[in-house]
């Protein structure tokens, strides 16, 4: 660009020289004309020459001597004399021929000048002829005066320099000026090429049109210099020339003032007629700029009403999410309705009801016409014309209760006074509630995994506006969130009511009858889930009976199953007379096989279950226990005193630890001694742990003294935090001896003669206990086992009868063979002892000993011993 701003000079000044150059030449030319020309009529004019010329015999030397001294005189090329013919009489160089005169001389000869200019081959010369007349005024001779072209140049010469001198300071200033202005340029352009430079006026000009964002832009006394569309629309002014003052724009005042003050202003919102105004104010000289300031317009007309929807929306959705976190925070449906509804009260009406389907609560798919049941209302009054808690009652075909059980929507009822279908629901009700003034519903379905379960109605009384759009939707999202929370509470429920159902179904429905144990129990499922606590009591052989208390690992339907399946393993085991050790040990061999076949890694596994197995004898007073991960149980004696014996505890069942054995401890008991049995959510205490619940559990024992059934009450009263976290089972038995004289005991040597003698000590004693209905059947008995014993075994045998709810008999003897019932053949000398007492016996079995076997029998008396 330098370069180019360079020759664009140096061209100029070449031109102006030229031109000159051409200027002067013209100048001289015309100086030369009138230089010769005023020589000419000069000398024709002189004294002496007319006379001169009239000589008939001019003298040429006379005149060639005065035009030669003229000549040097007037600096010319030549000065000749002619006749009135043009015959020279001088010449320009003396002693060259002389020739006629060049040029026209008719006119000459008529007394005028002529002036020309004429070619010879030495060059071309300017010549002016003047007449030279007489006193009459006749033309006597002629004089010529010649200037050479060639003398020109020798002025233009002459000035060349100056010329020259001239262009070439000019060509320095202007290439100084040029420099200065391209130097300045850069500085303000800071550096950019002008490609750039008009890019850039391209762009910001399309953005001054096209941004919807008004901008003004004043100098330094708050003039206007530019202001774009946007500008003029937002400011309703019409488009005016640069310069004009702020006042005189016809701008709001308000906006007037502010820009005429001077304040910098960020985002200040300003009307400006029917529009909200967002002005930013700046001033530009604050970076080193020009003096001014610059304004920017936004219309946020709209953005307010924008802004108004997203914050109504963003309240709503803060709604939603509280209402997210404050319903539902429980399984409990009753809870989670009324959850829901006071919410809505709190928040976004005056009344809240929630009715739930009866044919949804049952697990059945609700219809329109089936029967609610209200399960929630809230309000902000307490008294209310409403269907209260727990009201039954079906929707008319004609409410917008049934239209929107029916469509599944939400309906909108602005005006109940005007909504005869709500009328015709209760009429006398309905009355009651509009003479309350409640004036506005929504009801919308509470609709959750596809099934609607349920309506929700909302409720405004005469002190507030009537529910609108904006408000139908927050309802309808309200309720959809709650739905799934009230739905969940109802699956819950359900399957929690299922389970307690069947657990309860699995426990013990009444207690047996025996005479060894006053027994009271209680049985309180989790309020979260039901689990797989149990106990049980077995009537055993020989007036014994086994108390069983255990807790399954988990909650719900597949705990209660697992729970049931374990209970009965533990009737089917118990049939073998196990001791509880043994018993335990089948109980784990058994729960280690089923998980090994359980493939379901959902299905509720019997791994870790808890198990407490004791067995206690009233005719010795014995009470054998054995534990399996179980808290182990609490004796209250007859003296009222606690004794808590340190007894080993072997593993939860399933849990495959082979090396560690269960063992029984044996307690010696006094009659009317309280045992206390228990699962760990008796004593579970969530802040203090088990510890703190063994210690309130033994002071609620050392405090009361009545019983079983009111150890029972003051032990959950005491103990028991409400709601309990896990499954409680609490079995208090009180024990009870028999007496000496309903038992009667023989040892008798292994020898045939024993037996007879036997049968007569039995017949004795069943006369004594007036049985002697009973007698033969005894007798009959008590010969056949005997005489198995005195064949099969070696050593003492040793028979006891004891007189209970049942007439038993039992055989000790020391061998560990187990008697086989079979039909004997005719030809078999044996065989048919057992047969007989199967049939005269109601029941019989084998119980086996640490050292020998008893063989058993049981015969139903005609009044029991109670």
């Amino acid at each position: 660009m330098f370069v180019l701003q360079l020759i664009m000079v140096a061209l100029l000044t070449g031109v102006s020289v030229f031109e000159t150059a051409l200027q002067t030449q013209h100048h001289n030319a015309d100086e030369a004309r009138a230089r010769v020309k005023s020589v000419a009529q000069t000398f024709a004019s002189s004294a002496g020459l007319g006379k001169a010329l009239k000589d008939p015999a001019p003298s040429t030397d006379f005149l060639q001597i005065r035009a030669e001294k003229a000549r040097r005189i007037a600096d010319v090329e030549f000065i000749v004399v002619t006749t009135p013919q043009g015959v020279l009489l001088t010449h320009p160089r003396p002693g060259m021929p002389r020739k006629g005169l060049l040029g026209t001389i008719g006119r000459v000869q008529r007394g005028h000048v002529v002036l020309e200019t004429l070619d010879e081959p030495d060059g071309s010369f300017v010549q002016a002829v003047a007449p030279v007349t007489d006193a009459q005024g006749r033309v006597v001779g002629l004089v010529a005066v010649g200037l050479g072209t060639d003398a020109v140049p020798s002025i233009t010469a002459r000035q060349l320099p100056l010329l020259v001198t001239t262009g070439v300071v000019t060509l320095l200033v202007a290439i100084g000026g040029t420099a200065l202005v391209t130097r300045r340029l850069r500085r303000q352009t800071r550096g950019l090429d002008p490609a750039t430079l008009a890019q850039m006026y391209e762009h910001h000009d399309a953005v001054l049109h096209v941004v919807k964002e008004g901008v003004l832009i004043f100098d330094g006394e708050n003039r206007l210099i530019l202001a774009n569309d946007e500008a003029l629309k937002l400011l309703n002014i019409p488009r005016k020339e640069g310069g004009v003052p702020i006042f005189e724009l016809g701008i709001e005042p308000g906006l007037s003032q502010l820009l005429v003050s001077g304040d910098s202003v960020v985002d200040k919102v300003i009307p400006a007629g029917e529009r909200l105004l967002l002005v930013n104010y700046q001033h530009t000289d604050q970076h080193g700029g020009p003096a001014g300031s610059v304004v920017t317009l936004r219309d946020t007309t709209e953005l307010r009403v924008l802004s108004e929807q997203a914050e109504s929306a963003r309240r709503r959705l803060k709604l939603l999410y509280d209402a997210g976190n404050y319903v539902g925070k429980s399984l409990d449906i009753t809870q989670t309705t009324k959850e829901l509804t006071d919410f809505a009260v709190e928040h976004f009406a005056d009344f809240a009801t929630i009715d739930l389907a009866i044919d949804a609560l049952e697990g059945q798919e609700p219809a329109p016409t089936t029967r609610m049941q209200r399960t929630a209302v809230s309000g902000v009054k307490e008294e209310h014309p409403l269907y209260p808690v727990n009201s039954l009652f079906r929707y008319a075909s004609t409410t917008p209760h049934f239209s929107g059980f029916d469509s599944g929507k939400a309906i909108l009822v602005p005006s109940l006074r005007e909504s005869i279908g709500y009328r015709k629901q209760d009429p006398a009700l309905t009355g009651r509630v509009l003479s309350y003034g409640i004036h506005s519903m929504i009801t919308a379905p509470l609709m959750a995994r596809g099934e609607i379960i349920g309506m929700a109605s909302f409720f405004r009384s005469e002190d507030y506006a009537p529910f609108n759009g904006e408000d139908l939707s927050f309802a309808e999202e309200l309720t959809a969130r709650a739905a799934v929370s009230i739905d969940n509470a109802r699956r819950f429920t359900r399957e929690r009511n299922l389970a307690i159902s069947l657990q309860r179904s699995l426990l013990p429905q009444a207690l047996p009858q025996q005479n060894a144990l006053e027994v009271a129990y209680r049985y309180l499922p989790a309020q979260a889930h039901a689990g797989g606590d149990w106990f049980d009591i077995i009537p055993l052989s020989g007036a014994r009976v086994a108390l069983v208390v255990g807790d399954v690992v988990g909650h719900g339907l597949q705990a209660a199953a697992s729970m049931g399946r374990l209970r009965t393993a533990v009737h089917n085991f118990s049939a073998l007379d196990l001791a509880p050790d043994d018993m335990l040990a089948h109980l784990n061999e058994l729960v280690t096989r089923t998980e090994n076949e359980i493939s379901d890694p959902e299905e509720n596994r019997l791994v870790g279950t808890t198990c407490l197995y004791g067995i206690y004898d009233p005719v010795t007073r014995n009470f054998s226990v054995a534990l399996a991960g179980h808290p182990p149980p609490v004796f209250m004696k007859p003296d009222h005193t606690l004794e808590c014996p340190d007894m080993p505890a072997g593993p939860p069942l399933g849990l495959g630890l082979g090396g560690l054995p269960f063992e029984t401890s044996s307690l010696q008991l006094p009659e009317g001694s309280n045992i206390v049995l228990f699962t760990d959510g008796l004593i579970e205490n969530r802040s203090a742990g088990i510890a703190k619940g063994l210690v309130e559990l033994y002071d609620a024992l050392a405090r009361n003294r009545g019983t079983p059934e009111q150890i029972c009450e003051a032990v959950l009263d005491q103990v028991l935090s409400p709601p309990p976290r896990d499954d409680v089972a609490l079995l208090v038995a009180r024990t009870h001896a028999l007496r000496t004289e309903n038992v009667a005991e023989w040892d008798c040597e292994p020898t045939p003669s024993a037996v007879s003698a036997l049968r007569a000590a039995t017949g004795s004693k069943l006369k004594e206990w007036q049985l002697e209905e009973e007698a033969f059947t005894t007798e009959l008995i008590i010969s056949e086992l005997v005489t198995n014993a005195i064949r099969y075994s070696t050593g003492n045998i040793h028979v006891r009868l004891i007189r209970d709810r049942y007439l038993i008999c039992e055989v000790y003897d020391s061998s560990s063979t187990s008697p086989h019932l079979r039909r004997a053949a005719t030809t078999d000398e044996g065989g048919r002892g057992l047969y007989l007492i199967s049939q005269f016996a109601d029941c019989w079995g084998v119980r086996y000993l640490s050292a020998g076997k008893v063989i058993w029998t049981e015969q139903q008396l005609p009044e029991p011993l109670s």
